[in-house]
């Protein structure tokens, strides 16, 4: 009885708070009640992993490895598929390779039917294949936006749409789509992944509101940068030395980029508790909190970091790779960047 008068008391001096409180209790209790009560056992799955040779699709297939799954991996370059390949077994993995360009329709056709011939079925369909080009809009053609969008976007899109008949009809799979912080805000310099990126989140976070019930679930993962190696095969048009300078530091420097193996255990949790939505690193997360709440000055900040910090515009629109640039520069920024070397070098880059 004096409980119920304390909480009478609450409410009638304190409203607000009493109802913040409130919020808090129910927003918990739908959290709790959304999740689901039991952890996903990984061993025996089959994973479809586009994007498996390299980077975090390579250290995500350690990881799924090591809880038992059955891997499919899929990427364009066949050397690179058998150098991961090779790795996995070697590790005691069961592992099959499927060469494919996700930029082609017929081929991702013909991957899809291959997939559920090697062992009868596939369970989780992770799409992480991708391709980052970085440079001003000066430098920027049509043909870079088109083919960021084929293979960000409509390349998981036509893989997801080719499986989801035989996931439904499983009633028990899952769907990792691995997007970007570019995803939620677009950066500067980095356009035509970021509008790829964009579209994919809002195809995954649709997705899972329609699949949800269905006994398909989908998780989107929301990356910050990452120690994977990427700027190794990175594309880099217009002020080339100096867009490879930021790009390499940002996804090098610690307490800036995550390590990869720590990102990809993550996920590999997240996809066991089948939540829906992941965002890795503290600066992506609170980035993308902080522009939710003040979207005007979150694009104001970064009008000032595309002016003050990025490299001044050219309408140069060659490409080189990372790689190409990296000894160009000075000894110091290579000595800044070691991390990502030795990323590169562990994660087939």
């Amino acid at each position: 009885m004096a409980k119920n008068r304390g909480i009478a008391d609450l409410i009638r001096q304190n409203p607000l708070e009493a109802a913040l409180f409130g919020l808090a209790i129910g927003a918990g209790v739908l959290t709790a009640a959304m999740r689901s009560s039991k952890t996903l056992d990984l061993n025996g799955r089959v994973v479809l992993l586009t994007g498996g040779s390299r980077g975090l699709g390579l250290e995500l297939a350690r990881h799924l490895a090591r809880h038992g799954c059955r891997l499919i991996l899929v990427a364009r370059d066949e050397l690179e598929l058998d150098r991961a390949v090779a790795e996995l077994r070697a590790a005691g993995a069961v592992v099959q390779k499927l060469a494919c360009d996700l930029t082609k329709p017929e081929d991702i056709d013909r991957m899809t039917v291959e997939a559920l011939k090697i062992f009868g079925r596939v369970d989780i369909l992770i799409n992480d294949a991708g391709v980052i080009s970085v440079g001003s809009i000066d430098s920027v053609r049509q043909s870079d936006f088109r083919h960021a969008m084929e293979l960000m976007f409509w390349g998981p899109v036509r893989t997801t749409l080719a499986l989801l008949p035989h996931f439904l009809s499983s009633g028990d799979a899952d769907i990792v789509n691995i997007s970007s912080i570019g995803g939620k805000i677009a950066v500067p310099h980095l356009l035509p992944y970021s509008s790829a990126k964009f579209a994919m989140t809002g195809f995954s976070e649709g997705l899972q509101s329609e699949l949800r019930g269905r006994g398909v679930h989908v998780l989107t993962v929301t990356p910050g940068l990452m120690r994977t190696g990427s700027h190794v095969n990175a594309e880099f048009t217009g002020n080339r030395e100096g867009e490879y300078r930021w790009f390499a530091l940002g996804a090098t420097l610690p307490g800036i980029s995550m390590d990869v193996s720590r990102a990809a255990a993550q996920i590999v949790a997240a996809l066991q508790r089948r939540e829906r939505e992941l965002a890795l690193t503290g600066i992506a997360r609170a980035a993308i909190q902080f522009h939710g709440v003040f979207p005007g000055l979150t694009l104001r900040m970064l009008e000032l970091a595309n002016s003050l910090l990025l490299p001044a515009p050219s309408r140069d629109s060659t490409v080189a790779k990372g790689k190409e640039l990296h000894h160009k520069q000075s000894r110091a920024v290579q000595i800044l960047t070691g991390l990502g070397s030795s990323a590169a070098a562990s994660q087939n880059e």
